[in-house]
Parts: structure tokens; C-alpha cells; sequence
């Protein structure tokens, strides 16, 4: 029997993901400070764009043939990935998955859309609903899974369903009851389901008032927040009864930092990117973070980025 190479089980990999896309939608060795708010990140054996729920199938499914790991990724805006990059298979759904449409007081998106894409539809549309989802970095696919909320709102008041591949390949569509959205989590964490598309079902609105409110919320994301550094939003998830942010500014962390890794002076709940910094930078911060506050104040904070790949 012949004994293959590492390299040549990557090339098998690569021509086999070439016969299932096209071949401008499989890269290799790609970088992901490409793919992700931080502007960190390795490179990743592969990266794959498919266009659809049996594109993303097949290449879940030839990846569990051959032992490879994979990732499902949007926007990557809660996303760090380590410096010495993913070994395995980066599937985006994003902009090859990103189609949106509205019958009446309902957006049907796939879960590539951007969500600041979907606010300005519903505007379009004179529907009003998604307002507070406008400034949050990610696709729609991301905030299912995580059922992302700010300024009051969150993802389960406004998802009437959602298309999911479950670990079997099957497509299967989800009332809002069935993702059982929480703080932070879905069903899609807890067995690993893929989100496809959903359907929104919002109010009609009046276009002013709209139009208002997103101009006050950005007003708000502009002054509090550190938008003019890379960052992936909130570092830590909200401790019961307390605010993050509020919980390190009082351990005296503000502006704390190592290399380009810094809390943001801004808002304290932010851990930015100054320009160069690295996983490793980032990770060692937030350790340090977390041990102060919990020192300070007996909270312990737990992170709300996700960490995947070699540090």
C-alpha cells in the first residue's frame, strides 16, 4: 500500500473541493485576518465560499470522510483565530450566500446577508423591527446562531423561522420556538446545526421614525464604542447583574494593554486591535483581564469571542 504525504492528502483535499465548487471559491493557505473583524489570524489550509445548503452538505460531508476539520464562518466578527492559523476547512457563508427578499412585512435572507444589508431593506420597505440589529458587524447567519441582540433587541423577537442543516445533511426549517434562542446561544450551538436562511417578520413603520432611530443608534455605537479600531464587539459575555465593561473599568483596567492588544479606553467591555497586534496578545490580555476583575470584584467573567485554531 502506498504511503501518502501530508501534501498529497492536501492536494487530494483541494481537487476534491474543486470538483465540488468552483475553483475561484476554494483558497488555500488563506490568511483569516482577511475573514475576521480583529484583522488577526493565521492562515487556514482552506477557505470555501459555497453557494448553497447542498454545496455546504457536500463539503461537510467530505470532510467527515477524510477526517478534516471544519469551521463554519460568516463576517468572523466574533472570531479569533490564532497566529499560526487553522488546520482544517474555513467554510464561509457570506457574500456567495447573502440574498435577501421582502413579501410584505416579512425578509426572507440567506444567512450570508449582512445585518446592516438587512436594515437597510427593511428601510427600503418601510419596516420597522430590525433597527437595533443595524450596527452589529455580522451576518444574519451568526446572529442566529448566538441570537445577537443590542440596545434592547435581540434576534428571537423578530424570527418568525430558520433553515438549519442538521448533522445529518438534512435541511429542516425551525419555528422560533425550536431555536430555543437564550443569552448568547441556540440549538445551533448545542447540536451544531448549520443556519441556511430565515425568515423576519417585522411591523410596518413609519420611514422617518425609522430613519431616526438608526441615526440615534449609530450616534450612540460612534460615541461609546471603539469603531475606529478592529475589535470582534463585546470580549466578554455579560455577567448576571453586572456589566462587563463597568466591572473592568472598575479593576482599574482601562487602556490596559500588551503590545497592540489594549482595552479600549472608550468602552472597557472592548478589547481592540492598535494595528499589529496578535492572538497570542489578545488571549494573554483577556486572561489577565479576567484574573483582575475576578480578584477586584469575585465576578468571573467568561468570553463572549470565539478562539479556534493554533496559538
Amino acid at each position: 500500500m502506498q504511503v501518502m504525504s501530508g501534501m498529497e492528502n492536501e492536494m487530494d483535499l483541494f481537487n476534491e473541493l474543486c470538483m465540488l465548487l468552483p475553483k475561484e471559491n476554494v483558497l488555500k493557505d488563506e490568511p483569516m485576518s482577511k475573514h475576521t473583524t480583529f484583522r488577526i489570524g493565521g492562515a487556514a489550509d482552506f477557505f470555501v465560499t459555497p453557494r448553497d445548503a447542498a454545496e455546504v452538505w457536500q463539503i461537510i460531508a467530505l470532510c467527515n470522510s477524510c477526517q478534516m476539520p471544519y469551521y463554519i464562518t460568516g463576517n468572523g466578527s466574533n472570531l479569533l483565530v490564532g497566529d499560526k492559523g487553522y488546520r482544517g476547512v474555513m467554510i464561509q457563508i457570506g457574500d456567495t450566500m447573502n440574498q435577501i427578499r421582502t413579501e410584505g412585512n416579512r425578509i426572507y435572507a440567506q444567512a450570508g446577508a449582512l445585518l446592516s444589508k438587512i436594515a437597510a431593506e427593511a428601510l427600503r420597505h418601510e419596516l420597522t423591527g430590525f433597527e437595533f440589529a443595524s450596527g452589529i458587524p455580522g451576518t444574519l447567519g451568526g446572529a442566529i446562531v448566538m441570537n445577537a441582540g443590542a440596545y434592547g433587541g435581540e434576534m428571537k423577537q423578530i424570527i418568525a423561522e430558520a433553515r438549519i442543516l442538521d448533522k445529518d445533511g438534512n435541511l429542516r426549517t425551525l419555528s422560533v420556538q425550536e431555536l430555543e434562542l437564550g443569552y448568547r446561544t441556540s440549538i445551533l450551538v448545542k447540536k451544531q446545526y448549520v443556519a441556511i436562511d430565515a425568515v423576519l417578520e417585522l411591523k410596518k413603520g413609519n420611514p422617518a421614525e425609522i430613519q431616526a432611530t438608526l441615526k440615534q443608534l449609530k450616534e450612540q455605537r460612534t460615541t461609546k464604542q471603539p469603531l475606529e479600531y478592529p475589535s470582534a464587539g463585546s470580549a466578554f459575555k455579560r455577567p448576571e447583574g453586572y456589566f462587563a465593561g463597568k466591572l473592568i473599568e472598575d479593576a482599574g483596567l482601562r487602556g490596559f494593554r500588551i503590545g497592540d492588544a489594549q482595552v479600549s479606553e472608550k468602552h472597557c467591555g472592548f478589547v481592540i486591535n492598535r494595528g499589529q497586534a496578535t492572538a497570542a496578545e489578545i488571549v494573554s490580555l483577556m486572561e489577565q483581564v479576567a484574573d483582575r476583575v475576578k480578584k477586584d470584584s469575585g465576578v468571573q467573567l467568561e468570553p463572549e469571542i470565539k478562539k479556534i485554531g493554533e496559538f
